[in-house]
């Protein structure tokens, strides 16, 4: 068996089907000292079904900072850590910021294995110019969500944005407001599951669609004007 030679290990774990998970992703999952999953009992059916023994502790953005010295402190002592997110890449709008940051600080070897995250294909099945682009992630649901749609308005570009289903109509409704007649619109949702589905056109017919059709699963929205 190779010994892990990092500290901090990035894993990521599929957004759906649990195909995508790399060869690799399986072996460090196994072979490190500890797991630091977002949610314990969403993780435990992945590790589960694989097979994995491995012990798992919690890592969220709730108690991310009360632990955060524990972590470095047992990977100071010679131990390997994989942080995983419920799904996708840690670290992209999920928890893994702050460890990877104090890690770095502390002298301790991270590395990011390359795997599954939910925006890369919904930007390259868009459609839409994906040469350059901005990632907004989830854009604020109250506080500067007016400033930040109006500076995105201001430049003209490609964007990738998060949203859940039930707040798709609201985001849809304001790009409508905030960005030019012209802007084209692609949504994706159910990545990679047996429902996937990915919708283009303006927002008039996205609008119309999810009207008529209440929308579910988790999106990845692209506008490109």
């Amino acid at each position: 068996m190779m010994e892990l030679e990092s500290s901090l290990y990035l894993v990521p774990t599929p957004i759906g089907n649990l195909e995508d998970i790399t060869l690799r992703s399986l072996r460090i999952l196994k072979e490190c000292d500890l797991i630091l999953a977002e949610d314990t009992r969403t993780s435990g059916i992945l590790l589960k079904h694989f097979e994995v023994q491995t012990p798992m502790q919690s890592n969220h953005m709730h108690n991310e900072h009360k632990v955060l010295d524990r972590w470095i402190d047992f990977m100071k002592s010679g131990k390997s850590i994989a942080l995983i997110s419920d799904a996708g890449t840690p670290a992209i709008s999920d928890p893994g910021f702050l460890l990877v940051r104090e890690a770095i600080a502390n002298d301790l070897k991270v590395e990011c294995l390359p795997g599954a995250t939910a925006f890369v294909p919904a930007l390259v099945c868009s459609g839409l110019p994906c040469d350059r682009f901005v990632f907004e992630g989830f854009i604020p649901v109250k506080k500067g969500r007016k400033t930040k749609l109006e500076a995105m308005a201001s430049t003209p570009g490609t964007y990738v944005l998060y949203e859940s289903p039930h707040k798709i109509l609201k985001t849809l409704a304001d790009i409508k407001s905030y960005f030019p007649e012209s802007v084209k619109v692609s949504i994706s949702r159910e990545i990679t599951k047996k429902f996937e589905e990915h919708l283009r056109g303006n927002v008039d017919e996205l609008l119309a669609h999810f009207s008529q059709k209440p929308p579910k699963g988790e999106m990845v929205v692209v506008l490109h004007f």
